[in-house]
């Protein structure tokens, strides 16, 4: 059998076919989009139908590439970036752009939400999650408040992965995982918060899908699309969900121990849970994942975006960058940065900004410089991975994907700042992976399997074993200490209204 998994992304859409008996990715196919131009700061926005668009070409593309093997596909998974806002009117056609995750521009609204509900602590206690920028309910108060004429048409509320499920079977739902990310979901019971809800318009539940299990198909692909692509029949689609769970399940994180750290353009590091996990911080964001479990993440939004303009800066390659790197010993001889070039969502800090801490006239050269922002970008997350501690996860390994688990200095790096061991995956799919596999899961079941998707999921997931690396002691404690330190840097900093 070949599953489809399609991962609906900020910068593209890609589609890979699995072939389910042998575990191989048998095809791919990717196509890029950008955002819509000329917005004003903090505002990052997509039309929907690029989306589709892509999904269309790339599995059209995908097909081609298999074959006569197309006739083996009996399955589509979906998995989409997370907490964007999709608006359909009565025809369900799209009322405006999709406002997205990295879009800031909703601060103001989540402030309102944040007092509506009593304060942060209350709002946690409620539902499990504070209201960031990020999330969804923010950006359905900003339609609600700038838009009053878009707001007024609006008769259906989607995710970007709820869109692409709609758009393959003209079906509208939402699982419990993608929803989570909304901050309208009380995480622990997978229920509509009514006061969340009601604080942001009374008629908010009638514009909402029908929220369900992660674990049911969310039905067959319309007619029109099965027999364009020239398929024998219409393959069955999965309830799919948003990327960080669609990873999870491509990672093999769907047991207790396994953790995984994305090493993107933005970073997440996430676990499985088998209750829900709250932070009463609100640091940690409590979601649902999608094997009707919970998965708490940490989100950062600045990691490859950071490495990556020091390495531009110098005319760098990515080898001479990472030999710079490694030429500097572990705390870049006391320089220290705060890397928040574009804000960053943990910590809360929408308008934040970069800073340099500690130069000096050893530290004063561009290998430093290398060497402090790809630790400091790995220090956000070692940071989270003491939060997910403290809330009772016990890691016994971080599996490691995005384009900066490509680099072994930063491999080890990770283990060290983590203060656990550290591997990547033979395939470097991730979110599009967890989508075929859940898909192809789903099938099965449907069709009378009783095998679970820990143990369908585990049988297909294979560890590089060759990228493994372990933490070093020493510099596990000189990374302990810049934790901390950064921490005490930030929280002076915005006492003093200087971040």
């Amino acid at each position: 059998m070949i599953s489809l998994g399609i991962d609906c992304g900020t910068q593209s859409t890609k589609c890979i076919a699995l072939d389910t008996e042998t575990g191989r990715i048998l095809a791919s196919a990717q196509q890029a989009y950008g955002f819509v131009p000329h917005l004003p700061p903090g505002a990052r926005e997509q039309e929907p139908h690029w989306w589709s668009n892509a999904a269309d070409e790339t599995i059209q593309s995908v097909i081609a590439q298999l074959g006569e093997r197309k006739n083996d596909v009996r399955a589509i998974g979906v998995s989409g970036q997370q907490h964007g806002l999709v608006v359909l009117d009565e025809n369900d056609e799209v009322i405006r752009p999709a406002k997205l995750w990295c879009d800031t521009s909703t601060e103001p609204q989540c402030a309102e939400l944040t007092r509506k509900l009593g304060g942060v602590s209350s709002l946690i206690a409620e539902t499990g999650l504070p209201v960031l920028p990020g999330y969804t309910a923010g950006k359905i108060l900003w339609l609600k408040q700038r838009e009053p004429e878009n707001w007024r048409r609006v008769r259906t509320i989607l995710l970007p992965h709820d869109y692409l499920n709609f758009w393959l079977t003209g079906e509208k739902r939402m699982e419990f995982g993608d929803a989570s990310g909304t901050a309208l979901l009380d995480v622990r019971r997978r229920e509509w918060n009514p006061r969340m809800m009601d604080a942001i318009d009374p008629g908010l539940p009638d514009k909402l899908p029908k929220l369900s299990s992660s674990n049911p198909s969310h039905g067959p692909v319309r007619d029109a699309l099965w027999k364009k692509w020239g398929l024998p029949s219409a393959p069955l689609v999965s309830a799919g969900g948003g990327d960080n769970m669609m990873a999870a399940i491509g990672t093999g994180n769907v047991e207790p121990g396994v953790v995984t750290a994305s090493l993107g353009t933005s970073g997440t590091l996430f676990a499985f849970s088998t209750s829900p996990v709250v932070d009463p911080e609100g640091e940690i964001a409590a979601f649902c994942d999608s094997t009707d479990h919970w998965l708490p993440l940490l989100c950062t939004m600045n990691v490859t975006l950071v490495t990556e303009l020091v390495r531009e800066m110098f005319a760098w390659d990515h080898a001479k960058f990472d030999a710079a790197v490694r030429g500097v010993p572990a705390g870049a001889d006391g320089l220290l940065l705060l890397p928040y070039l574009t804000g960053e969502r943990t910590p809360n800090l929408p308008n934040g900004s970069g800073v340099l801490h500690g130069l000096t006239p050893r530290n004063f050269h561009p290998a430093h410089l290398a060497r402090a922002a790809m630790e400091g970008v790995t220090l956000g997350l070692g940071y989270g991975l003491q939060r997910l501690i403290a809330l009772g996860i016990r890691p016994t390994e971080i599996r490691l994907t995005g384009g900066g688990s490509n680099s072994a200095t930063w491999r080890q790096i990770c283990a060290s700042v983590f203060g656990v061991p550290t591997v990547c995956l033979e395939s470097g799919e991730g979110a599009a992976l967890g989508a075929a596999l859940q898909g192809a899961w789903t099938w099965n079941h449907e069709n009378g399997s009783d095998e679970s998707l820990a143990e369908f999921a585990g049988a297909r997931v294979k560890l590089d074993e060759s990228t493994r690396a372990r933490p070093q002691a020493e510099e596990t404690e000189i990374y302990r200490a810049a934790i901390e330190k950064s921490s005490r840097l930030r929280g002076a900093l915005v006492s003093a209204n200087l971040l």
